[in-house]
């Protein structure tokens, strides 16, 4: 089966798995620290599994679990009791394992004795690695079609394996262990109230080159690149301070997240992207990274600039119906696993309709916050390609809407947000039937063309300018023409194939506000239908109402709730003008997140609040996501009504904050070249650092279409 088409949504995961990630590498064990075989986890880096097997047993037994944590995204602490030689109860033997992940793997392991006589121990580390590719893990069709090859050399245990044609590897080694072809082992005598230590290392190989920067048994992990990046980003980030603790909270671990989802491009050192989430996702995704980039503008606009930069340089150039490249098209998704292949450093999947216009829309925000005329300028070209796409193979019919049709076997069957098999179904619970034109998709084409209208302004090209306004104004007639139900007063999902209204409610048309798209006078009823009971949970908004045939409460897109999608359905509503809907919805996903301990998960269930005191989790949802995590910063910016604006010279600054959130302050805020502090309490707010060239205007960004013609 390819890659492509497995799964969208993330694996099984085991309870009480503990997972660290930095960039793309990542490690999924038990609360023990052990990794065990047969499931999930694993070490895993650039998508192929290192090592699938790795149990610590001290005198033969393993250890019993006492306490594991992450510090931080990168690094783990484990203890555990050992069992003492004679079997003894209540045993004295303390292990420690301070795990580091990156380009491999560092673990530390120390064993305590607390007791007044010497121990003997005998420990035993068991390996083993299957070589897998991270889909074939993901979707649990890990096969043993590629021969592992197991040797010991220098103290060095080597497995290799090889998929098409291409060699992965992993070096394990530990000082003073002896080697096997399955295990490290050592026998000790530990003093009383001594320890013993070791590091055991493991160094990941592709066609038999390790990293630039492996780890060592000398060399602090703390010195290492992907740490010093992380202590970086803690220090630049805003500093956000709210009289309530819990939002505070939440905000601080959306910060940490998205520092620890960064991806960088080895080629352009500066540059730095967004991962979709952990740990399935440690890749840059199109749609994703686009969303999450555009909602963390709050705390680094200069990763809305990376992601951009780095999908421009993979934008499509031919057509190519095995990966759906197109000329323009930005990709879905960018993988490194043997099964996606090694191309240009990475294999480009482009089945998706909606990462096209965004990457318009976002780089046309930028543009907005005053992250240099150079990085807007050079992007042009892209955002020009990306709109001949819209036009030459997005809009497939010529009927002025962008649909989706996957020309081969293996793709992706549905193109949109909503990408499982699923996804997209009738009010009667009836399958929607490609090509299938999306409603929000068509909104992000309405963005997309409003703002290359601004970007053009901004280049003083007017007659530039007045197309992309008509092409908006055209799009935006036929779209509240064609998707609007006025017997349902909402509108539909999508068009199917018979070009026939797909009449599922479901939270797609709250994106279509956001980027404003829907007449004024079909607003108040779209926002009464996400307001309702059957869509509004109390923590947030259902991906489909709850009196749809295909309604689930548990399922991946009809019924959950996804803080992302919740977020942009509060910027819409307050984008029209309704406040008290948006602080309500804001309300709901924050005191969701307070049961998350600060950390949004990717999506939950979709029960109401009334029937549950607490948010139920979505079993398989990756956690920290990059859109989740990016939520409560959107959720935060509306909030503040914080707007700037370099190609009008304005800063819009307008709180609504609700009474219980208190004082907010957030300091070191990057706009433009500045970085500036804001102030809020409930309606009132102020701004320090301001650059020269921005008018503070205590009022809202002017609603709906004002942006064009003004």
């Amino acid at each position: 089966m390819n890659a492509w088409n497995s799964d969208t949504e993330a694996g099984p995961s085991e309870a009480g798995a503990v997972t660290v990630v930095e960039g793309s590498s990542f490690c999924i064990s038990s609360d023990s620290g052990d990794i065990v075989t047969g499931g999930t986890q694993g070490v895993f880096y650039q998508d192929t599994r290192i090592v699938s097997r790795w149990m610590l047993r001290v005198n033969g037994a393993l250890r019993e679990p006492l306490v594991a944590r992450t510090p931080t995204a990168f690094q783990a602490t484990f203890v555990g009791r050992a069992r003492w030689a004679d079997g003894r109860f209540d045993s004295p033997l303390v292990v420690q394992q301070q795990r580091h992940v990156g380009p491999g793997l560092r673990d530390d392991i120390t064993i305590r004795n607390y007791s007044g006589e010497a121990a003997v121990c005998d420990i035993e580390l068991s390996l083993d690695s299957d070589m897998a590719d991270l889909f074939d893990v993901k979707g649990a069709r890990v096969t043993t079609g590629a021969v592992v090859r197991r040797s010991v050399h220098d103290g060095e245990l080597l497995i290799e394996a090889e998929r098409n044609g291409q060699r992965r590897g992993t070096v394990l080694r530990a000082a003073a262990a002896h080697v096997r072809e399955d295990a490290l082992t050592f026998r000790v005598e530990i003093p009383p109230r001594g320890q013993w230590s070791t590091s055991v290392i493991v160094v990941p190989l592709i066609n038999g080159k390790g990293p630039d920067e492996p780890f060592s048994e000398t060399a602090s992990p703390h010195q290492r690149t992907g740490v010093q990046r992380h202590i970086a980003w803690a220090e630049h980030v805003p500093r956000i301070t709210v009289t309530d603790w819990n939002v505070q909270h939440v905000l601080s671990r959306s910060q940490s997240d998205l520092g620890s989802l960064r991806i960088f491009d080895a080629a352009h050192s500066g540059r730095v992207a967004v991962a979709a989430g952990a740990p399935w996702f440690m890749a840059l995704f199109g749609r994703d990274s686009l969303l999450s980039s555009y909602m963390a503008l709050l705390v680094d606009p200069g990763l809305a600039a990376g992601t951009l930069q780095t999908l421009a340089e993979i934008q499509g150039t031919k057509v190519d119906p095995d990966s759906e490249e197109e000329p323009g098209r930005i990709p879905h998704e960018v993988r490194f696993g043997v099964n996606a292949g090694l191309a240009l450093g990475g294999t480009s999947y482009y089945g998706t309709a909606d990462a096209t216009p965004l990457f318009v829309a976002v780089l046309s925000e930028l543009s907005r916050w005053g992250l240099g005329e150079d990085i807007i300028g050079s992007l042009l070209p892209h955002a020009d390609r990306a709109l001949d796409w819209i036009e030459h193979f997005g809009d497939r019919d010529g009927d002025g809407f962008v649909e989706y049709l996957r020309p081969n076997p293996h793709g992706l069957l549905n193109q949109g947000w909503k990408d499982s098999w699923d996804g997209i179904n009738f009010a009667d619970g009836r399958m929607a039937e490609p090509p299938i034109a999306l409603c929000e998709v068509q909104g992000y084409v309405y963005s997309a063309y409003v703002g290359r209208s601004l970007l053009a302004r901004w280049a003083g090209d007017s007659s530039l300018e007045h197309h992309w306004a008509e092409r908006a104004a055209t799009v935006k007639a036929s779209f509240n023409e064609r998707f609007w139900l006025p017997d349902k007063g909402y509108f539909a999902i999508a068009l199917d194939k018979d070009k026939q209204a797909v009449d599922s409610c479901a939270s797609n048309m709250g994106h279509c506000l956001w980027v404003g798209i829907v007449d004024e006078d079909k607003a108040p009823m779209v926002a009464e239908r996400l307001m309702s009971p059957e869509m509004f949970t109390g923590w947030g908004i259902r991906t489909l109402a709850s009196d749809m045939g295909a309604y689930n409460p548990v399922s991946y897109h009809n019924g959950s709730v996804w803080p992302h999608d919740t977020a942009l359905v509060a910027t819409g509503l307050m984008r029209y003008g309704f406040v008290d809907e948006a602080r309500r919805v804001a309300g709901g996903l924050f005191a969701a997140a307070a049961h998350f301990d600060g950390q949004l998960p990717e999506l939950f269930c979709g029960f109401d609040r009334s029937d549950f005191p607490e948010p139920v989790p979505y079993p398989t949802a990756c956690s920290p996501q990059a859109w989740a995590a990016a939520a409560p910063v959107q959720l935060a910016r509306i909030l503040l009504r914080f707007d700037p604006d370099f190609t009008r010279n304005v800063l819009h600054l307008a709180p609504i904050l609700p009474a219980e959130l208190g004082d907010v302050r957030a300091e070191n805020v990057l706009l433009g070249r500045s970085r500036i502090t804001i102030r809020a309490h409930r309606g009132e707010g102020s701004v320090e650092g301001l650059p020269p060239e921005l008018k503070l205007r205590k009022e809202p960004r002017p609603p709906l279409n004002s942006d064009l013609g003004g």
